[in-house]
């Protein structure tokens, strides 16, 4: 994901091979190119993106998209408005997604600074549910931000909470194997009920973070035919639709 009002941290760009293994919650998948793979592709996008030509992305391909509303409880993105709207009226599914700063507020807080900045979700079949970015820290050397374990989870789950609360789902997690394994000590107190977005850029989805027995969603590279990061959604067009009620 990119931390778009800050120096964003550098990362080792892993080309993403034509050959994808997908461990999926209805079905098993094995060596299909991404070209070919037959799922809902899509991306996610912050500010770097700046004004986006949403038609012109849904004819390359996009499907679905997950808009970065909000970091922390202080940043908005300043693009969100049009990058949001934009997609709807361009025949993409769209959510919103919320970067986590776990060691600037808690995570009721930040859950309701999201809702009140782009996080809201409704069943119209065009909105997928709010989601949650927590991932190594970009701007220190404190990957779990100088949180333990135990206060990640707490975080966590006071954030999910809120979300819960004020839409009446619960969030996709936006993670990677070994950030969740480390930073959350592999916690499995989230698998039964949120959906999760695993981040590896590599041609393989690889092991899940413990707590998930199969991925909603996959980003598997940060570059490609459609603006921002690259995604698959693990199912069919009618499943993402269907998702996206509730």
């Amino acid at each position: 994901m990119a931390h778009d009002h800050k120096p964003s941290r550098r990362r080792a760009r892993v080309i993403a091979a034509s050959v994808v293994t997908l461990a999926l919650g209805w079905t098993v998948l094995a060596e299909i190119p991404v070209s070919a793979a037959g799922k809902p592709r899509g991306h996610d996008v912050s500010s770097h993106q700046k004004r986006v030509n949403w038609h012109k992305a849904k004819s390359k391909g996009a499907r679905f998209v997950y808009i970065k509303a909000t970091e922390s409880y202080t940043y908005r993105n300043p693009h969100f408005k049009q990058q949001y709207n934009g997609s709807r009226k361009a025949g993409i599914i769209r959510g919103a997604y919320h970067f986590a700063a776990p060691n600037k507020s808690s995570g009721k807080k930040q859950a309701a600074y999201f809702m009140r900045h782009g996080g809201r979700w409704s069943a119209d079949g065009r909105t997928l549910p709010p989601a949650l970015d927590i991932e190594h820290n970009p701007y220190g050397k404190r990957k779990c931000y100088g949180v333990s374990k135990r206060g990640m989870v707490h975080w966590i789950k006071s954030f999910s909470k809120e979300v819960k609360r004020q839409t009446g789902r619960r969030p996709v997690i936006y993670t990677t194997t070994r950030w969740w394994n480390k930073c959350t000590g592999g916690s499995r107190a989230f698998g039964a009920n949120h959906a999760l977005w695993l981040a590896r850029w590599s041609s393989t989805s690889g092991k899940l973070p413990k707590g998930w027995s199969y991925l909603t969603f996959w980003q598997y590279d940060n570059g490609g035919r459609l603006p921002g990061d690259q995604n698959l959604f693990n199912g069919s067009m009618k499943q993402l639709k269907r998702f996206a009620r509730g």
